[in-house]
């Protein structure tokens, strides 16, 4: 059995050499006197006395009215008529069981061998976040256990990037996973008390033998899948713009963006994914074990180690294409996530609300959680053109401080780095899933102990958090439970 504490002892500092990225310039779509309002529109507002214009709409003329535990499954609000059957097609796609080959539903196989869940729908529930394990014994299916040896940045030499928890055939499962939790008590300035848990993750049941000395293990849980489709029209000097690595402002903030040559990452909990179908090809290998475009052996994640898993039977159908997932499968689904409506907000003028709202701004929340962008105008974004948007982030890598950090790094993402995730549709979360998870591993059960994780960068919001009175406390997350 290999235990991992999920909070941090350091061998030694990693240089991040933020300042040595190349950056990539970008040609603004607009005209500087359109670009001059943008900005205007875009900016922070000062006035919490109301709400602001549009402010209901996170989603732009995206934004969904639907209501009841399919409120995040919703197509985007201007989505054309002829586009509705690419979108259903995209759904069924992604809630699609897939099946271990040989099978009689030859359009279903291939599943696996080895594999983390049977279904996108498995891991992103309704399309919101992640579930942890509530039993004794149960396996985690929204939690994916990363594999990663940094000082060679590569996966284990057995068991791959991956731990997969569950297999097909005569194929065993790579491992099972035990999760649980010693616990921090935080006194907040006015003596209220918090009790914090902190993640320990026990490995068992190896199937190839003991993991590598050398893997560190990075937990990571599925995030909500709204508003990707917008996220990806954002400007990409939009987010450049709030880059300052070396924090030459000294505001103690220094968002970093994690550049791949002149590709700007967005997606994944370490923004190193740049667009939606590469998203959704990895998912489809990594996690289901189905070969794509982007990724091509029927076997996965599995390694040259485990001859059982690469010698099992694929589901590739030749006449179909080269590829277990063909090409029109792999475009219908990355189609549905980049039309998924995020929900209206429905109490946007509620005092409460905006005195919450209030207590956001000054407690220094937007210095990495930015309020509002307006996507670029393209006309094959179709309804996500041109759109003032509410997702409240940056885009940028963070150092979150010690709780947070895992003792991974890759590329140049440092072990406490991590994308600032987008807030909205974040109080819809429990009504979504059943359950309130937060934070990269699903640690926090709710947004005060989320909050208090906060180190780093964000330790002085923190802080500025913890000396509010329990009132105006409560007022903040009402807001982010408005979003």
């Amino acid at each position: 059995m290999k235990s991992f504490l999920a909070t941090p002892f350091f061998i030694f500092a990693l240089s991040q050499l933020a300042s040595a990225q190349p950056v990539p310039q970008y040609d603004w779509a607009e005209d500087s006197a359109e670009r001059d309002r943008l900005l205007r529109v875009t900016a922070p507002t000062t006035d919490f006395t109301q709400a602001e214009k549009f402010e209901a709409n996170p989603g732009g003329a995206t934004s969904s009215d639907a209501d009841g535990r399919e409120r995040l499954s919703q197509p985007s609000a201007n989505l054309p008529q002829d586009q509705r059957m690419n979108f259903t097609l995209g759904e069924a796609l992604f809630d699609k069981f897939w099946v271990a080959a040989p099978s009689s539903t030859k359009a279903s196989d291939g599943l696996g061998p080895l594999f983390n869940a049977r279904a996108c729908q498995s891991c992103h529930i309704r399309n919101g976040r992640g579930r942890l394990p509530e039993n004794d014994g149960e396996q985690p299916v929204g939690l994916a256990i990363k594999l990663i040896d940094t000082a060679r940045q590569m996966g284990d030499p057995i068991y791959g990037d991956q731990l997969q928890l569950f297999a097909s055939g005569k194929v065993q499962p790579e491992a099972k996973v035990a999760i649980s939790y010693h616990t921090e008590t935080v006194k907040l300035d006015d003596g209220e008390q918090i009790t914090l848990h902190h993640p320990i993750y026990e490995i068992d049941n190896l199937s190839h033998g003991p993991i590598d000395t050398a893997i560190e293990i990075s937990p990571r849980i599925a995030p909500p899948l709204i508003g990707m489709g917008l996220i990806d029209q954002i400007d990409p000097n939009d987010i450049l713009a709030q880059a300052d690595p070396d924090d030459h402002d000294g505001d103690g903030i220094s968002g970093k963006a994690n550049l791949k040559g002149d590709q700007l990452g967005r997606f994944g909990l370490r923004a190193d994914v740049h667009n939606l179908v590469q998203q959704v090809a990895n998912a489809f290998s990594v996690d289901m074990g189905l070969s794509n475009s982007k990724h091509h052996d029927d076997w996965g994640d599995c390694t040259s180690a485990q001859t059982e898993c690469r010698t099992a039977p694929g589901g590739t159908q030749l006449n179909l294409g080269k590829h277990e997932i063909p090409q029109k499968v792999l475009d219908l689904t990355a189609f549905y996530t980049a039309n998924l409506a995020v929900p209206k907000r429905k109490n946007t003028s509620d005092p409460t609300v905006l005195k919450g709202k209030q207590a956001f701004y000054d407690a220094g929340c937007v210095s990495c959680h930015t309020p509002k962008y307006v996507t670029k105008r393209e006309e094959v974004a179709g309804g996500n053109s041109f759109q003032l948007i509410w997702p409240y982030s940056d885009f940028l890598l963070h150092d979150m401080g010690d709780a947070l950090a895992d003792r991974t790094q890759s590329g140049t993402v440092g072990t406490r780095e991590w994308r600032t995730p987008p807030l909205w549709g974040i109080g819809h979360t429990k009504a979504v899933a059943d359950q309130e998870r937060y934070l990269h591993d699903g640690r926090a059960r709710n947004l005060k102990e989320a909050i208090l994780f906060h180190g780093g960068e964000a330790e002085t919001a923190k802080q500025n958090f913890m000396a509010l009175d329990r009132t105006t406390r409560d007022h903040l997350i009402q807001f982010l439970k408005s979003l």
